[in-house]
């Protein structure tokens, strides 16, 4: 694949995950794995490590957008920090575990979990209704256990956590401002040791591209990551602009197709 066609792929999927994350508020793996898995595919990177390089490389970029969008919620004073922390010491077992878990699997496995879980949000999201606000709000013990469930399916599919925490602290009687943006916060640590878990478990295999550590590829980190940065707030802006009910069915219709082609790629060995 010729280089400039490559960084231009990158460089568009960055900012349609920036754009798409400022928008709806979902975090920009859903978007960034299937078609890094294709993109690699097409590089011709070996089957066996694909989904592994798209979930460790997805994981490496939310690092860096996770700190934006913290950093964007706390000025607006959205961040609960005690219910982050308590998140977060859960959050760090799980994903580690999630990292582990992935590699695990293997690449096939991961393909088919990951569009059954694109499936499932597209029709929470296109069908779905917000959850029942009739709980009290969490103690330590019960967000540090539900950090541990959004830890490791956080790390396992390559997401910033986003599309679970947000239902877990709305439920709970969070109100929808504070629960967005601690979620946000709450990416940072599935990001940062999810990539580490991805960096350390892929050190050393055979058959892996140049420019990677283990199974974080920098090329594609470096790309999504500065434009999807620069366009989260284009998102944003059109929020208040836009049908956000409608935006967010064709947004569930195009998960719907990215979920059905992972599967698709599980089927046929990641080799298509």
């Amino acid at each position: 694949m010729d280089i400039l066609y490559l960084w231009t792929a990158y460089a568009v999927l960055g900012v349609f995950a920036g754009v798409v994350a400022g928008l709806l508020g979902v975090g920009g793996g859903l978007i960034i794995v299937p078609i890094l898995a294709v993109l690699y595919g097409m590089q011709g990177f070996a089957a066996a490590h694909v989904m592994q390089l798209a979930v460790g490389t997805s994981l490496a970029t939310i690092v860096f957008t996770s700190l934006s969008s913290m950093r964007a919620h706390h000025r607006r004073g959205a961040v609960n920090w005690p219910v982050m922390l308590q998140l977060s010491t859960g959050i760090l077992l799980g994903a580690w575990l999630g990292g582990l878990l992935a590699v695990w699997l293997g690449g096939v496995l991961l393909a088919a979990l990951f569009g059954i879980f694109e499936l499932l949000v597209a029709a929470q999201m296109g069908l779905g209704r917000p959850p029942a606000v009739h709980r009290r709000t969490p103690g330590r013990v019960l967000n540090a256990m539900a950090g541990v469930v959004i830890g490791v399916v956080s790390a396992l599919l390559g997401i910033g956590g986003g599309t679970l925490t947000v239902p877990w602290l709305a439920w709970h009687n969070v109100a929808m401002r504070h629960a967005v943006g601690t979620a946000a916060a709450c990416g940072l640590p599935i990001a940062l040791v999810g990539a580490l878990g991805f960096v350390l478990a892929g050190y050393g295999q055979a058959s892996l591209p140049a420019g990677s550590t283990g199974y974080v590829y920098w090329p594609a980190v470096i790309a999504i990551s500065l434009f999807s940065v620069l366009s989260a707030p284009l998102g944003a802006r059109l929020a208040h602009h836009l049908d956000p009910l409608r935006l967010k069915k064709l947004f569930a219709v195009f998960l719907a197709l990215l979920g059905f082609v992972m599967i698709l790629k599980s089927l046929l060995g990641l080799n298509q």
